[in-house]
């Protein structure tokens, strides 16, 4: 009887189940588990499948996966995965190097397509604990690639390495467009090379390079600020990113907070006249002296303790034709300006009518009159009166024709009685022919008046009137009528000379005869 039961139970149990389960399902065998699978009297139904399988069933929902692909959709878990066919049936059975991982999550494109499927399909990859138990599934593995690969950026970027790198090599970063990130490479920006601005160092004892770290909210995060912070910090204000050394709205520049106000006409000279080249010295460029833009037009007249004298000490920048230098200033030097002189223009002495290029000249000699002056006496005085050609022993700077210091005993002439009243140009005449007063160098009385006495008195060429007369009046006479051929006597000495010495008419002019009279009694006095 037991034995029959034993019979009829076992031919049940058989009938009841199909065959033994695969080893993962191992722990559903028994009647008292069939219904986890099973309903009564129905075939296995898909939820009771996804009920387990969550991963998958989670895919399916997300519609992504292989699970999701037209392979699948519409099929029923067993129409691939049938079971009771022995603990080591094959309940999964496809070939992977054939499986197209298109029809998953993850695509393989680039390198990844040429790697081993095992070499990404490891239980260190899978991120649920279930699924990791399960030998040689493909299921779970995490698509993120820091899964597989290192975190170069150690968590500073977003995990999503895609967004800037490609399937085919991590360097470059080919998807990485600068215009997407916070700053925007424009100019001459976009010529330079990332490792200049993101620059690598060792952090964490690996090898780092900077990215989301860089500071960008001043130019100065990257550049040098050659003017010290005296324009402020935007920098886009005057510069654009095209170059440097490009200065945009120029005109409305306020170069007032420079170190050199733009002053006279410096405003109208344009930037690039004084700002030239590239390099930063050009930038800011020499302003201290004038000779720093300028060339030294005196060509080097103007030295002081072996330095250049700074233009400044004459000059204005409203025009460099306007001088500085003043009256007060000029009689420091070693000309003082007095006189007449202080009315003739700087061109007079300082200018050049002809063609040098150089017609201005201010370190003159200036040691003697005829430095600037004509000499209109040519050599007519001697170098006794004239000493080192000092025209200020007759003249003065007042007037050039006032003569009113000249000694003239210094002259082989010296000047007695009526001469001391005359006026020099009386004797000193000026020539009509080339307009230059010229001295006499002859002292005797007929150079400058007239002989009345037509020659009666000349001796050998020399009248020597100054035996008779004087130089308080011509008509006083020192004539000593005893030392001539006749001395007068008795009656004689009262007698008037006109008596004897008779006026006479050549017909030319009337003159007084004195010499060759006839000296006999008989001549004046009759027998």
């Amino acid at each position: 009887m037991f034995t029959i039961l034993l019979f009829i139970c076992s031919k049940s149990a058989a009938q009841i189940s199909p065959g033994e389960l695969v080893s993962f399902h191992a722990d559903l065998e028994g009647m008292s588990n069939c219904t986890k699978c099973h309903n009564i009297g129905k075939q296995i139904r898909d939820i009771e499948c996804l009920n387990c399988h969550i991963e998958i069933k989670k895919l399916i929902d997300e519609k992504r996966g292989y699970h999701s692909s037209s392979d699948v959709t519409g099929k029923n878990c067993f129409n691939c995965h049938s079971d009771h066919h022995g603990r080591n049936f094959r309940i999964i059975n496809f070939n992977p190097k054939k499986f197209n991982h298109d029809k998953t999550i993850f695509s393989l494109l680039g390198k990844h397509a040429t790697i081993d499927c095992f070499d990404c399909h490891k239980t260190g990859f899978i991120r649920d604990n279930k699924i990791r138990k399960v030998k040689e599934t493909f299921l779970g593995m995490v698509t993120a690639c820091i899964a597989c690969h290192e975190d170069y950026h150690q968590g500073t970027l977003s995990p999503l390495c895609g967004n800037c790198h490609g399937e085919d090599k991590f360097k470059p970063a080919v998807k990485f467009n600068h215009d997407k990130a916070k700053y925007v490479l424009t100019g001459a920006h976009i010529k330079v090379d990332c490792i200049k601005c993101h620059i690598t160092e060792n952090r964490n004892g690996k090898k780092y390079q900077k990215f989301k770290e860089v500071s960008f909210n001043t130019c100065e995060s990257c550049h040098k600020d050659i003017h010290n912070g005296k324009f402020g910090n935007n920098c886009v204000s005057c510069h654009i990113t095209e170059s440097w050394n490009t200065i945009k709205n120029t005109k409305e520049f306020d170069h007032s907070k420079t170190n050199y106000p733009l002053l006279g006409k410096h405003n109208q000279v344009k930037c690039e006249a004084c700002h030239k080249g590239v390099k930063e010295s050009k930038l800011k460029p020499k302003y201290e002296r004038c000779i720093d833009c300028h060339t030294d037009y005196h060509k080097g007249e103007f030295v002081k303790e072996g330095n250049l004298i700074d233009c400044k000490e004459c000059h204005v920048v409203e025009g460099m034709e306007i001088s500085s230098y003043t009256i007060e200033l000029h009689n420091k030097s070693k000309f003082p300006l007095k006189g007449s002189h202080l009315a003739v223009p700087c061109q007079g002495c300082h200018y050049s009518s002809d063609n040098k290029p150089n017609k201005w000249k201010f370190k003159i000699d200036c040691n003697y009159c005829i430095s600037c002056h004509k000499n209109i006496h040519g050599d007519s005085i001697t170098k006794k009166i004239k000493a080192e050609e000092n025209c200020e022993l007759c003249h003065n700077v007042e007037s050039w024709k006032t003569v009113t210091t000249f000694n003239h005993d210094l002259t082989d002439y010296k000047l007695l009685g009526k001469h001391l009243s005359v006026s020099c140009k009386n004797c000193h005449k000026e020539t009509i022919l080339d307009r230059k007063i010229y001295f006499i160098t002859k002292s005797e009385c007929l150079t400058c008046h007239k002989d009345i006495h037509l020659g009666q008195f000349v001796e050998n060429g020399n009248t020597k009137c100054e035996r008779c007369h004087n130089f308080d009046s011509w008509k006083q006479v020192l004539f000593d009528h005893q030392k001539t051929k006749f001395p007068l006597e008795g009656g004689h000495k009262i007698v008037s000379c006109s008596q004897c010495h008779k006026q006479l008419d050549d017909k030319k002019v009337k003159y007084i005869k004195y010499k060759g009279l006839d000296i006999k009694c008989i001549s004046c006095h009759s027998a």
